[in-house]
């Protein structure tokens, strides 16, 4: 699976009141169920800034993550911007095995 960051930001227009927060994300939710079972939610936070939320999920291929932002994008009336990440770990061992990467064996 792969693991994808993506940020959110509603539309002015998409809440009318602070109450229909949670039926807005039930609704997305059931759609991105329906559409992409193989999402995973790892993470989602509110956050202060130019975005509203960031959400941390995986998912198995960046056609499904796409799904996944088109849906928030469509039914949420929100602009997306997602990344695809890799964890520390995982990226040094591609970075080690670089040319003129790091040997960590002992001599």
């Amino acid at each position: 699976m792969m693991t994808f960051i993506m940020l959110t930001r509603l539309a002015p227009e998409a809440l009318t009141s602070p109450s229909n927060l949670e039926m807005l994300e039930k609704n997305i939710m059931e759609h991105i169920s329906k559409e992409c079972p193989k999402v995973e939610w790892q993470q989602n936070f509110a956050v202060l800034g130019p975005c509203d939320y960031l959400d941390i999920f995986t998912a198995p291929d960046l056609e499904t993550a796409l799904r996944v932002a088109t849906i928030i994008r469509t039914y949420g009336h929100a602009s997306t911007e997602i990344w695809t990440a890799t964890e520390w770990k995982k990226y040094k061992e591609i970075v080690r095995h670089l040319p003129g990467g790091i040997s960590l064996r002992s001599s």
